[in-house]
Parts: C-alpha cells; sequence; structure tokens
C-alpha cells in the first residue's frame, strides 16, 4: 500500500485551515469588537476599552437575559436528557421498520423549519397557559434539543455489547442494576455530549424565544435580536463574546468529563 505524499498532506491540512478559519474568524471577530472604547463598532477598533463589559454588568436588562438563558437552558437540558435517553434506548431496542419511523419521528424537529415549529409551539403554549412562561420556553427548547441527545445517546448504545446485559441478568442483577451498572456507565458520553449540545442549543437559540418569551423571562439572544434593532453599539458583542466563551467552556468541559468517563469505564 502506496503512502501518502507529503505535498498532498500539507495541501489537505492547508486547505482544512482555510476553511476553518473562513467558517470562525468572522464569529471570532467579535471578540476585539467588544473592546471598542468608542460607541459604535469598529473593526479593527481605534482604541481599546472594557467600558462595555462594565455596561453589560451594570445593565440590569442584560443580566436578567443571562440569567434567562441560563435558566431556560438548565430546564430545556434536564428534559432533553431524560427523555431523550429514554427515547434512544427505546429506539435501540425497536424492530426496524419502526426504528427507522420512530427514529425519524424524533429527528423532526432538526428537519422542519423553526419558525414553523415556533408557531405550533406558541399556539400550544397558549392553550396550557405556558406562553411567557420559562418553563413553557424550557420546554421548547427541550423539543428542539432532543435529536441531538437521541442521536449521542444512540451512538454510544451501539457499544454497548448484549452479552454484558445477559451477563449481569445470570448473574441476578435486575432491569434496574443492570442498567446503572452496566449501561449508564459505557453510555456516560453519550449522554454528556447530548446534554453539552441541548445546553448550547437552549441558549443560543433565538426564533423559539421571540415568540415564547415574555417580557420578564427575555433570553440573551431576544435582547441581542432588539439591541441590533434599536442601537447597535459595542454591548452586543459583549454578549455574542460571552456566548461564544460559555460554548467553548462547555465543550472543553464535554472532552473532559467524556475522557474521565471513558477511563472509570476502563
Amino acid at each position: 500500500m502506496s503512502k501518502t505524499p507529503l505535498w498532498l498532506k500539507i495541501l489537505a491540512q492547508g486547505s482544512a485551515g482555510l476553511v476553518l478559519a473562513f467558517l470562525c474568524l468572522p464569529i471570532l471577530a467579535v471578540i476585539p469588537a467588544s473592546f471598542n472604547k468608542a460607541s459604535f463598532i469598529a473593526l479593527p477598533p481605534l482604541a481599546y476599552s472594557s467600558r462595555w463589559y462594565e455596561a453589560f454588568i451594570a445593565d440590569a436588562e442584560w443580566r436578567n437575559a443571562l440569567l434567562a438563558s441560563l435558566h431556560v437552558a438548565v430546564i430545556a437540558t434536564l428534559v432533553a436528557v431524560v427523555f431523550g435517553t429514554a427515547a434512544a434506548m427505546g429506539l435501540h431496542r425497536a424492530d426496524g421498520r419502526w426504528r427507522s419511523l420512530l427514529t425519524g419521528l424524533f429527528l423532526a424537529p432538526m428537519i422542519v423549519p423553526v419558525i414553523v415549529t415556533a408557531v405550533a409551539v406558541y399556539r400550544s403554549a397558549l392553550d396550557v397557559g405556558l406562553s411567557g412562561t420559562p418553563v413553557g420556553l424550557g420546554l421548547a427548547h427541550a423539543l428542539l434539543a432532543l435529536p441531538f441527545v437521541v442521536i449521542n445517546v444512540g451512538i454510544a448504545l451501539r457499544g454497548v455489547e448484549e452479552n454484558w446485559l445477559r451477563a449481569a441478568a445470570g448473574l441476578g442483577a435486575g432491569p434496574w442494576t443492570i442498567f446503572r451498572t452496566v449501561t449508564l456507565p459505557n453510555i456516560t458520553p453519550g449522554i454528556v455530549a447530548g446534554a453539552i449540545f441541548s445546553f448550547i442549543t437552549s441558549f443560543d437559540e433565538v426564533v423559539v424565544a421571540v415568540f415564547l418569551a415574555g417580557y420578564a423571562n427575555k433570553t440573551l439572544p431576544v435582547k441581542i435580536w432588539e439591541s441590533i434593532r434599536l442601537e447597535f453599539t459595542p454591548v452586543v458583542a459583549v454578549a455574542a463574546t460571552l456566548m461564544i466563551i460559555l460554548a467553548v467552556v462547555l465543550f472543553a468541559l464535554a472532552q473532559f468529563l467524556t475522557k474521565s468517563a471513558g477511563r472509570r469505564t476502563a
């Protein structure tokens, strides 16, 4: 088998680097913009200052929006992880025909346009009195995050051998003990990944939040959207920078927890 030429490896790595730069640099541009001293966004900033971070912290609306986003994201993550894990385990045991049908149903929120989901969820939330509440928005975000948990846990379940479950049952373990001691340790990386994606999906979501978030429960993306419409100051870049930092921290935490869970399982 011939080895890949060095020039081809360099070309492939260089092309991948250019694609990543094309995707990431426009996003990362908000970080220097958040340190702009002027009252408008300019790249590169003519002078640097932390005044807009101080303005973000001093403004009660921005602080409340950040806390509302965290609150809703926690609700959405907990609901999505519980129901998504149960759904993934059910799909893993389902017959081939039913599995395909049910998989398509659970993955539908990734396919259906978000605006369609937002209108449907908004009408349903009005009927049950959950419109404008953190619980209602958290449940709506859990619906959008559910496919990520189903996919990640489903992949993790493929690594669980049926012989392990039979051996545990043969030793007298009940269904709960088998799940706790055999299945759960092996699917923990999938659960962690699904939880991280669920949290970020909820924290960054704006379309459904525009429909369901009331004035008292305005999330950070909604506040950013409103600020862009009214006044486009660098405080918007500060909020976007905080969202980027949170996403990076969560992905790093997911990598750490996944590796730790793998070592414990081994």
